[in-house]
């Protein structure tokens, strides 16, 4: 019963987002609002969403806590995957850009870096929507994640 009223206000903020952005975006966001919830259920505990350090051009998605382990989430939504999986987006330099920003949220929520996770979510949409979490996807210095098969 409690999935209904989550889907219906995913529904009421799609259709709200839709008149004000553009379809990209507003899809996007209730990509996130779905990995978000995803998460909860598995245990993370998610702490911040789009953050964003004053000044920065830097985002990190979901920002939370799965049992002491402080994880940086990247979610990508696509409407179909006829053009391949979404998570084929995250490139060298989007990588860049998470860690930069989790350098920053970690030395503010003085989190040693040794207890930092790059996880990434996809979301699908189809009737249900297909999520796939993966997790430890990427490490600064190590090479690039790649689409496991």
């Amino acid at each position: 019963m409690l999935g209904f009223f989550y889907e219906l206000a995913d529904g009421l903020r799609h259709h709200a987002r839709r008149r004000r952005w553009p379809a990209d975006h507003a899809l996007g966001r209730r990509g996130e609002d779905i990995a978000h919830r995803y998460l909860q259920r598995t245990g993370m505990v998610v702490v911040a969403r789009n953050y964003r350090s004053a000044g920065d051009s830097e985002e990190v998605d979901l920002v939370g806590w799965d049992h002491g382990t402080l994880v940086f989430v990247e979610v990508k939504t696509r409407s179909t995957d006829e053009f391949g999986l979404p998570d084929r987006a995250i490139d060298t330099e989007k990588q860049q850009h998470m860690i930069r920003a989790a350098r920053r949220y970690a030395r503010h929520a003085e989190a040693p870096w040794e207890t930092i996770r790059f996880d990434v979510v996809t979301v699908v949409f189809g009737a249900p929507p297909e999520v796939t979490h993966y997790k430890d996807v990427f490490h600064p210095g190590r090479t690039i994640f790649q689409v496991r098969t």
